[in-house]
């Protein structure tokens, strides 16, 4: 019997320094787990059991467990690299075949389906085509839509600024107020006045509230066909921004502020440096009919601060319609003050941009596939999702890093990472083996100790029988 035990302690020590061994091989391989020999000892036994004195028969290799603790990551130059910190696996499928990996090898092949250095392609949600959100249901394979970004048209541009309440009217403007003023006060005087040349206090009062309307209008009358957007001595302040069409067509939005009272300014309005009508500045018949934005005494704007900007035919640099659809946007500028401060523009925001060609992408740590374009735009392409088994230790190991589903392991839990049991995700990273190698050139002097004792085994038992052999 002693050759038999003896036998079998080789076999466990050998089949130990094979699974110390395969740990050592894949020390470097990402997403692998370390695994363990587990001995059970052996008892000759009958239908009745074993006896009182029972001698044990060996040993017998009775589980090999793989040990699923987190091995460190390490961070990449790719950013469809990932790795899972925390419980979970990525799923992957050949054909149909679900497959479980720790590895995050992952890249996009001539189709643009997500895949691993295997060929199989990476399981998660994808996204609706008409509401933009995440399809949560049956996990499908995950494809990057390499097609350019299509083009948004601008439908409001807000912006909020200070106008200096310091500023005057243009020059033009307050000389037609004061001749208009003089012209009507002295009308007013010699119309209603006892001694025109001589009035009194009460009577000058008069004329000059009768004179101010007229003086008002003839300065805004003055202000509005004196604008002239190449001559910045006709308005005060002025700012751009750019705004798109339905094709994706810049156009730059300026607005011309002019003051024409203490409280009140005209905003000029231009695109691409023609009135709303399509007129160019330098035409002519130009003519820009302002907006007028009123102000109370605390500086705040409570006037004018939306603005609608209807039927507006985009044109492209020779004046001719650039193809594009007639839009309507609106201007919101509230916010707005004025104070006795220099003109700035504080924000200022547009919902339009151009056609955008993908850029990169990114996935975030729950999962999200993210593209990012060139006009600064980024879209939701998809999420990729994550199993977790009742019983890790059950699932077959397939190789390639990757197990599969038994009886043994149960029934995976389907999630997106972050969510139950679920690890995040480390884009631009991979999980290194949790092999410790140190702890591994350990266990091969244990199992070579162990090989070599139970050979001294079978040598003595053999020395036993053969003195046996050699009796006469």
């Amino acid at each position: 019997m002693s050759f038999n035990i003896g036998l079998s302690g080789i076999r466990a020590a050998s089949s130990d320094l094979n699974i110390t061994g395969n740990n050592i091989a894949n020390a470097s391989t990402v997403g692998f787990k370390s695994s363990r020999a587990e001995f059970a000892d052996v008892y000759s036994a009958s239908i009745l059991g074993t006896g009182s004195n029972a001698q044990g028969s060996g040993v017998v290799l009775d589980n090999v467990a793989q040990i699923f603790t987190q091995g460190n990551i390490n961070y990449t130059e790719n950013s469809l690299d990932l790795a899972i910190n925390g419980n979970g696996f990525f799923v992957t499928s050949n054909n149909g075949a679900l497959s479980y990996t720790r590895a995050g090898y992952f890249g996009t092949n001539q189709e643009g389906f997500i895949v691993n250095n295997n060929g199989e392609r990476l399981q998660g949600y994808g996204v609706n085509a008409v509401t933009g959100r995440i399809n949560e249901g049956v996990p499908t394979d995950l494809r990057v839509d390499t097609r350019a970004a299509n083009p948004n048209r601008t439908s409001k541009v807000e912006s909020t600024l200070n106008l200096n309440s310091t500023s005057v009217r243009p020059a033009a403007a307050q000389n037609a107020y004061d001749t208009a003023f003089a012209t009507e006060y002295n009308a007013h005087l010699t119309a209603n006045a006892v001694d025109a040349g001589n009035p009194t206090d009460a009577e000058m009062t008069a004329a000059r509230a009768a004179a101010e309307p007229a003086a008002l209008t003839a300065a805004r009358e003055q202000a509005r066909t004196g604008f002239d957007p190449s001559d910045s001595s006709t308005y005060n302040s002025s700012t751009s921004v750019n705004v798109y069409d339905s094709l994706g067509n810049a156009h730059v939005m300026t607005k011309y502020f002019v003051k024409t009272d203490a409280n009140t300014w005209d905003m000029h309005v231009l695109i691409d440096g023609r009135n709303l009508a399509g007129v160019p500045a330098t035409d002519p018949g130009f003519s820009n009919e302002p907006y007028e934005l009123t102000f109370n005494s605390a500086g705040a704007l409570t006037g004018g601060q939306v603005t609608a900007i209807n039927d507006w035919q985009p044109l492209d640099a020779n004046g001719q319609p650039a193809g594009a659809e007639t839009q309507s946007l609106s201007l919101n500028l509230t916010g707005s003050s004025q104070y006795a401060s220099s003109f700035g523009v504080t924000s200022v925001v547009q919902d339009g941009f151009t056609t955008g060609e993908l850029a990169g992408l990114e996935i975030d740590d729950q999962g999200m596939l993210i593209a990012r374009y060139t006009n600064g735009q980024t879209k939701t392409q998809g999420q990729l999702v994550l199993a977790t088994f009742a019983n890790q230790q059950g699932l077959k190991p397939l190789g390639d890093t990757a197990w599969a589903q038994s009886s043994a392991s149960g029934e995976p839990v389907i999630g997106v990472p972050g969510t139950g049991t679920q690890g995040l995700v480390q884009s631009g990273a991979l999980e290194q083996s949790n092999v410790d190698l140190s702890e591994m050139l350990i266990n091969l002097i244990v199992a070579q100790r162990n090989y070599q004792a139970n050979a001294k085994t079978i040598q003595t038992e053999d020395a036993v029988t053969q003195t046996i052999i050699n009796l006469r």
